[in-house]
């Protein structure tokens, strides 16, 4: 599990010369698994890539729409003060622990999924949140660009931390999530696509 979820991390990166190759070593060595499978499909579709294309679609999908930006506290909180009540919480954690955050704020995933490979037991509000955070950030991915490769990754971080948030499930907000989002993906400028 820890080798899977640091491979997760890995992948959440800005791609570089050579980031596709080392992705590739380390998910081959890892077990058999369904996260595995998705992670595998995902490196297939990005190596059909040149790095200017990895580059731009990982800008587009991972930091130029907030919505989709693997951010577990935005998906929730958006910019309430719960958000930052949780990273810094996070951020203690991480101190605590010796995690390299690798340049990102402390509720996305690639920190967080480090955190979790290492933490016993992970902060229970990370574990509340997860599932439901993931799964709005997929669901609106979906809506908004469906053949999206990131999609294969986010899929495969949801099989891989299942075990982490079935103990911990929010029913009453991750079942409400998708209808709040949603309703603000349709109100996005770039989803109307103009044709008003």
């Amino acid at each position: 599990m820890k080798g899977l979820l640091q491979t997760l991390a890995l992948a959440y990166q800005y791609p570089t010369a050579g980031s596709t190759k080392a992705l590739w070593e380390r998910v081959n060595a890892l077990p058999k698994a369904r996260a595995k499978d998705l992670l595998e499909r995902f490196l297939r579709v990005i190596s059909e890539l040149r790095l200017s294309e990895r580059e731009e679609l990982y800008t587009r999908t991972l930091e130029l729409t907030p919505l989709t930006a693997p951010y577990i506290g935005y998906a929730v909180y958006g910019e309430d003060y719960r958000r930052g009540r949780l990273m810094a919480e996070l951020n203690a954690a991480y101190l605590e622990l010796g995690i390299d955050t690798a340049g990102e704020i402390p509720d996305h995933l690639i920190p967080v999924l480090r955190y979790l490979a290492v933490a016993d037991p992970p902060l229970p509000e990370l574990l509340q949140l997860l599932g439901p955070a993931l799964h709005q950030i997929v669901h609106t991915l979906k809506t908004l660009e469906p053949k999206n490769p990131y999609l294969m990754l986010l899929e495969a971080t949801l099989e891989a931390v299942k075990p982490y948030t079935q103990q911990a499930a929010m029913p009453e907000q991750s079942s409400q999530l998708p209808i709040v989002m949603g309703s603000l993906v349709r109100n996005l400028p770039f989803w109307k696509g103009g044709n008003e």
